[in-house]
This record gives structure tokens, sequence and C-alpha cells, in this order.
């Protein structure tokens, strides 16, 4: 991919790109959610998958049950938590949005993962002092399907150069 792309999502989503880079620092865990075979849908959970290769990175992909892993990361102890997640939240398809679980809460935006992400937030914050966003991408479709579109493998691929950049130069 080139730089000069990575750059142009980078700009033109310039406040949350920054609010995300708040969140990684110290000890962080990924936690992505997605339905691999809801097209779009799975960007949360192929992301993270594809971010386990990063060093200083601790992922879980959940898919559709991040209750499963609540155990594992709260023996971890991070610092900060980012969950990984497709959502309407009505941009461009490949946009993401960083929203913080009170604001995440209120939206007005769909995820088909809504319920689980809420009680996993709630669970996290009365057992850690974790800081925990999420970072939510716009799909383009979720029906039926295995495939990503090309917008949101796009973002995927940018996110996972700008996590690995951003992990191996904090």
């Amino acid at each position: 991919m080139a730089k000069s792309s990575e750059d142009d999502i980078f700009l033109r989503q310039e406040k949350d790109a920054s609010h995300l880079k708040l969140h990684l620092s110290g000890k962080i865990i990924i936690l992505g959610i997605g339905n691999r075979l809801r097209s779009d849908d799975a960007a949360g959970s192929v992301l993270a998958e594809r971010l386990q290769k990063i060093a200083g990175l601790i992922c879980f992909d959940s898919q559709g049950s991040p209750e499963n892993y609540l155990g594992k990361i709260i023996k971890e102890k991070p610092d900060n938590i980012v969950i990984l997640d497709a959502a309407d939240f009505g941009g461009e398809p490949g946009d993401f949005r960083v929203f913080e679980p009170q604001d995440f809460q209120t939206a007005n935006f769909f995820s088909t993962h809504n319920a689980s992400i809420s009680l996993t937030i709630n669970y996290l914050q009365s057992n850690l002092s974790a800081d925990i966003i999420i970072l939510a991408i716009q799909p383009k479709d979720i029906a039926f399907g295995d495939t990503l579109s090309p917008e949101v493998e796009k973002s995927i691929a940018v996110l996972e150069s700008w996590f690995s950049r951003l992990a191996n130069n904090p």
C-alpha cells in the first residue's frame, strides 16, 4: 500500500487517528469482534488477527464472543484496551471512528454486537482501571459472505500498517 494512500486516510480522519494514538501506550490489549460470515462485519476480527504478529500488542480475535476473553484480558492487567468492530455510524465505507465507552452506549449507530460490547465494557470497567476505546470501522455490506469490501480491506491494511509503525516507534 502506498504511503500517500495511508496518509490520505489519516488526514481525512485526523481527529480519530489522534484520539486512537492517545490510547496506544503502556500495556495494550486489542480485542477484535466480528462475524466472518457477514462480509464487512468481520472487520474487527480480521484486523485483530492481523495485529497479532506485531510485537508489543496483545491481541484477541473474539469473533462474535468477546465474553469468552474477559478472564484473559483481566489477567493481563492492561493500561489500555482497544475494541475493534464494524459499526454503521453513517460514514463512508472503510472510514473509522473512535468512541469512548460512554459515547458508544449513547451513540446513534448500529453494530451487530452492541449488546455484547456494552456488557464487555461494563464488566471490564468494574474489574480493571484500564482506559477503553472502541475503534469502529464503517462497513459497506454486512450480508452473508466471507469477503470484505475493497474499501474496508483498504482501511484494515492501512490500520495494520499504522499500528505496526506506532508499536515499533512509540
